[in-house]
């Protein structure tokens, strides 16, 4: 008997939940892959890291972690970031009658989209993708639920 369970997605390019509900992508493509290949409305819970790569990993170590700042200029590969603006992108891609709706009725409907988490150890990073996702979720009549949280992982 098949069972119609929502996606959990993780996306880090070196951790791996311990938890196995998890499916794990490790780039900002495989990212964009597996939610074109499935659906934003087949997802649950997706949780998003940062730092997807060695550029953004040394901006960290040499930015962010000693003098807190974040420059994105430093950065080659696609962050969280990016995958945070493209999660809305396709929310509107394949909803695309919710943006004429009224506050009032965007209110009382079921909000089509995935709860997001952030677990990222980039401080500025996590909070820009939290900043993001809690923004659109405000602009559009919803709670603003997106959390930085610690999932139990290995390397």
């Amino acid at each position: 008997m098949q069972t119609n369970k929502k996606i959990w997605l993780y996306l880090d390019d070196v951790r791996t939940p311990s938890d196995n509900k998890w499916q794990v992508v490790r780039n900002y493509e495989e990212f964009i892959a597996h939610i074109r290949m499935n659906g934003l409305s087949n997802y649950e819970l997706i949780s998003l890291d940062h730092d997807l790569g060695d550029t953004a990993m040394n901006e960290y170590y040499n930015n962010v972690s000693p003098n807190y700042t974040l420059d994105y200029n430093n950065i080659q590969e696609k962050t969280g970031l990016h995958c945070a603006k493209w999660l809305v992108s396709e929310f509107y891609n394949e909803n695309p009658k919710w943006s004429k709706l009224a506050r009032d009725v965007k209110k009382g409907k079921p909000f089509p989209f995935p709860k997001v988490y952030v677990h990222s150890a980039n401080p500025i990073g996590s909070a820009n993708m939290m900043g993001y996702i809690n923004n659109f979720f405000m602009n559009e009549a919803q709670a603003q639920t997106c959390v930085r949280v610690s999932i139990e992982h290995t390397i």
